[in-house]
């Protein structure tokens, strides 16, 4: 039974850590703003 937990604590620990890892991206990161340009082709646009 100890070897059960102690996975499940290593499992939860790895859990942990990658969930801050997103918070902290969504947090500390701010994307950046620019202009998106697609040209179309004209005999897509007669359709």
């Amino acid at each position: 039974m100890p070897t059960l937990f102690r996975f499940l604590v290593f499992v939860g620990l790895i859990f942990a850590l990658a969930y801050g890892a997103m918070i902290a991206l969504v947090t500390l990161v701010q994307p950046e703003l620019r202009e998106i340009v697609v040209t179309i082709p004209a005999d897509k646009l007669g359709k």
